[in-house]
């Protein structure tokens, strides 16, 4: 799996790993911040973005992914930064390898499982019938009765392309990421806990975090700090970028 990865500055390595439906896009302001002080790489994950597509989807193996992602720049270390989905990864990574890690950044992520929630928008999505589109407005309108939300309605239509012909196509894998979905939401769980310095970013406005987490959270991740930037939801990093960038550029050092 080499999977696409877009390379910014130089210095100490960070690498970032967006959430479900996401892509290397999502952290480019970030990006470009942590770039004037660090080397970052900005990862597509396996069946998102410009990544190859797999039938296989779990976390084990997206870790696994992210080390080879490492081995074939020569990176020994790197701080791991990631977000939902991608926070999951950078979790399991630091559990599997964790001599690897200089530090853990996880964004408004548990290492519980979760209910099922985004299931019912990869069916939707699968249901839309890409062919019958002109536009991405067409898609939009298409998707409203279901997806009331405009803001993520553009956020998941951000996953569809255009051909050489200019036919419009899904860059992710949905049917993979349909199939595997069960997969997604298990819990992370290790039966040595990763002692290196860890930092869980959490929103205020965001159940994703709960304050019954928290012991769950320190006993896979006992050097954990937990901080909380109450004016954001879920999407912390793009919400309040600032707040967010302060408080991570704290615990980096």
């Amino acid at each position: 799996m080499q999977l696409f990865f877009k390379e910014y500055g130089q210095g100490r390595a960070i690498i970032l790993l967006h959430g479900l439906f996401g892509s290397s896009d999502n952290w480019h302001y970030i990006a470009m911040q942590l770039s004037e002080r660090f080397h970052v790489f900005v990862l597509d994950q396996r069946n998102h973005g410009q990544s190859p597509h797999s039938d296989e989807m779990n976390y084990p193996v997206m870790a696994q992914d992210v080390e080879e992602l490492m081995a074939s720049r020569g990176l020994q270390t790197a701080t791991l930064i990631g977000h939902s989905l991608g926070g999951k990864t950078a979790m399991q990574f630091a559990l599997q390898f964790p001599s690897r890690v200089e530090q853990l950044i996880i964004e408004d992520m548990a290492p519980r499982a979760y209910p099922s929630v985004y299931e019912n928008y990869m069916e939707i999505l699968l249901a839309l019938d890409l062919r019958q589109y002109e536009t991405r407005q067409q898609m939009e309108e298409a998707l409203a009765s279901d997806i009331p939300d405009l803001t993520l309605r553009r956020f998941l239509l951000k996953n569809v392309g255009r051909d050489p012909e200019g036919k419009f196509f899904w860059k992710i894998n949905l049917r993979g990421l349909a199939d595997n979905a069960a997969r997604l939401r298990e819990p992370i769980a290790s039966s040595a806990p990763f002692t290196g310095p860890s930092l869980f970013v959490r929103g205020g406005r965001s159940d994703y975090v709960r304050g019954e987490d928290e012991a769950l959270i320190r006993r896979l991740f006992p050097s954990a700090k937990i901080e909380t930037i109450g004016s954001a939801g879920h999407w912390v990093h793009s919400e309040a970028p600032e707040q967010f960038m302060r408080v991570i550029l704290g615990f980096l050092g």
